[in-house]
């Protein structure tokens, strides 16, 4: 089952007061790329989920993000109670042995005093939180692969179209194809009688026409596309990542039907040639974003 490159996963965790978003999109590319976007708490840990993703997601452009939503009451700076009880003490002392009037805004005062208002930064991550991590990362990879599943049926479908297209058009060159030795033929007699002087042997004649014909013949260039038509279905099938491989196929289809055009030389099958490269042309597009 073909499955596409261009996806989108997102999931949401909760882990107590915090909202823990981890966002995943994926676009087409030859082989695995992938820019990670972290938070810092979580940054330790990056080399782990790049190996996850890597081997969950094969190839692609990954954009991988995760950041983290807290409640106000968590993100505001907390005021250290001793430090302003203890601050407090002293500017009653001094006031009072002093003699200097006490502030008229104790709290404007204190709040300005240093490390008053304290903010720990040293948050460390603990196995508990990191198990809520990995699971909104695999929540958010399988949303990925579900969207690059029915993105892949979507291109499958398209294939078969054109697949079908193609085996038509194939089959529409037989009547021309049959037509065109009788018609060499006629021509090339009738251009000799146009020349009543020349004598020719009509067995050399035959011999000629039959090389001629036979370099014009497409019977193993048809034999061939068909074969790779239907390797191509079955390709589509297999259960694991195929897109290198459709592309492969979609180069030999194309070698076939260049050849099978530069063999026609009747503007009718010509014609259908072209149409066949347009087919293919828009398999080839699409092939870039099979995984």
């Amino acid at each position: 089952m073909i499955q596409s490159m261009t996806g989108f996963g997102k999931a949401v965790v909760t882990y107590k007061a915090k909202k823990i978003n981890v966002e995943i999109k994926s676009l087409n590319s030859k082989s695995l790329d992938l820019s990670t976007r972290i938070a810092p708490l979580y940054r330790e840990k990056e080399m782990e989920i790049r190996r996850e993703l890597a081997k969950a997601l094969d190839r692609g452009k990954i954009d991988f993000a995760i950041w983290i939503e807290q409640d106000d009451s968590v993100l505001a700076t907390p005021i250290n109670k001793a430090l302003v009880e203890d601050y407090y003490k002293q500017i009653k002392n001094i006031s009072d042995s002093v003699g200097i009037p006490e502030p008229a805004d104790w709290f404007a005062t204190l709040l300005r005093l240093p490390d008053v208002m304290t903010k720990t930064d040293a948050e460390e991550l603990t196995d508990e939180e990191w198990t809520a991590v990995k699971g909104g990362i695999k929540q958010a990879v399988g949303a990925l692969k579900a969207f690059r599943i029915q993105e892949g049926r979507a291109l499958q479908h398209k294939f078969e179209e054109k697949i079908n297209n193609i085996e038509a058009l194939l089959k529409s060159i037989e009547p021309y194809e049959k037509q065109r030795v009788p018609k060499i033929k006629e021509q090339i007699i009738n251009g000799l009688k146009q020349i009543p002087e020349v004598d020719y042997n009509r067995n050399r004649l035959e011999e000629e026409l039959i090389y001629y014909i036979e370099k014009l013949d497409i019977s193993e260039e048809k034999q061939r596309l068909t074969n790779h038509l239907k390797y191509f279905r079955e390709t589509m099938q297999e259960d694991r990542p195929v897109g290198k491989k459709l592309g492969f196929i979609a180069q030999e289809m194309g070698r076939e039907i260049n050849t099978t055009g530069s063999k026609s030389n009747q503007a009718d099958m010509q014609n259908i040639v072209v149409k066949m490269k347009d087919e293919l042309e828009q398999i080839k597009e699409q092939v870039l974003n099979a995984l």
